[in-house]
């Protein structure tokens, strides 16, 4: 039985004991926050598990022995002390994303990593990236790495979503405490775009702004001035290009994410949550004519607000854990997609397109 150690019980925390709980070899063991709504709400998920410890501060979890494995659910500016932190036990640590909100923060984080990996060689750390798990993504990434679409030239995700939710105490709403939001919301599409171009980032340019969503909001005599829209163009070494088309006040759309990989030899689609499929191959399919495929995973035992792809990644962390392998996505895979958000945001700030290691060296 592997005892989970629950920080931050807000949205994403609740979300993360939802899935949990229907893990056969896994309980919550304790809980650290200091929000008693939050924690009640846990709670009542917890059901029989709810007489777990509940704790103010996170680093009494590294003098207990109170978990095997903790997750990070809290806001996005905390991460990198709390890292900093539970880095110095032999805790393995699931995060949530972004790994931090700044580039320093991300490099302070895998250097506190690397200072305790010889204590601790075996320990997983994995950054939380449920995207790629989601079933019809995970289908086109195969796809994709088997060769069906040839030599990859184009990417382009799209998604057209609903704003963002309120967060205890709103501290989404300000760039400076999320990042902005092409690091919140968009370092899951940046994560994707390296892993199916299988290559690295070279130069990133962007348009966007705040035109409709959280105008008329408030907070202590402030404005939120997060986006709620942008268009980013991210050119790789391979060659390939990909373009993120993020809209915010979009829910009145039918997919939400539409993900396109095209090479010289076809395309395939991935359409969430339609979760369908489409493949087609020059010379075999035309215009209005591909192959149509409706795809699950039947390992999903627990749906919840992300398609199964939450359950799917606890179960490969747990994995990783039994068997001491690496995780599936590590701090530096992290680090690479809050830089391209950086970048983004940058470019829309300057007006101009930035290099990679421009943001790398800031």
């Amino acid at each position: 039985m592997i005892r989970y150690a629950i920080v931050g019980s807000g949205m994403m925390g609740l979300e993360h004991i939802a899935n949990i709980v229907n893990i056969p070899n896994a309980t919550v063991s304790a809980l650290v926050d200091t929000h008693k709504p939050s924690i009640d709400l846990a709670r009542s998920l917890l059901g029989d598990q709810g007489d777990c410890v509940v704790l103010d501060d996170y680093r009494e979890l590294v003098t207990g022995d109170l978990c095997d494995c903790v997750v990070i659910a809290t806001p996005n500016m905390t991460h990198c002390e709390i890292l900093g932190g539970l880095l110095e036990s032999g805790l393995h640590i699931l995060t949530e994303k972004p790994l931090c909100t700044t580039v320093d923060d991300c490099r302070s984080v895998i250097n506190k990593y690397q200072d305790n990996l010889e204590r601790y060689p075996n320990r997983v750390v994995w950054v939380a990236m449920e995207y790629r798990y989601m079933p019809p993504i995970a289908r086109l990434l195969a796809e994709v790495a088997q060769g069906r679409v040839g030599n990859l030239k184009m990417l382009a995700i799209r998604e057209h979503r609903y704003p963002f939710l309120s967060k205890v105490n709103d501290w989404n709403r300000f760039n400076r405490n999320s990042g902005g939001t092409l690091v919140e919301k968009c370092c899951h599409f940046f994560d994707l775009m390296r892993l199916i171009c299988a290559s690295e980032p070279t130069k990133i340019v962007a348009s966007g702004g705040q035109d409709v969503n959280h105008l008329d909001e408030i907070y202590n005599g402030e404005t939120p001035d997060i986006l709620d829209n942008a268009y980013v163009v991210v050119e790789f070494e391979s060659g390939a290009r990909a373009l993120l088309d993020l809209c915010m006040f979009a829910e009145a759309t039918y997919n939400q994410e539409e993900i396109v990989a095209t090479g010289d030899k076809g395309k395939v689609e991935a359409l969430i949550p339609e979760n369908v499929i489409r493949i087609g191959v020059r010379g075999e399919h035309f215009v209005g004519n591909v192959s149509v495929e409706e795809v699950s995973n039947s390992r999903v035992a627990y749906e919840g607000f992300h398609h199964g792809s939450s359950y799917l990644q606890h179960r490969d962390f747990l994995s990783a854990i039994e068997t001491g392998t690496a995780p599936v996505v590590s701090l530096q895979d992290g680090m690479a997609a809050v830089v391209m958000g950086i970048g983004a945001q940058m470019s829309i700030e300057l007006g101009r397109p930035v290099s990679y290691q421009e943001v790398l060296n800031l």
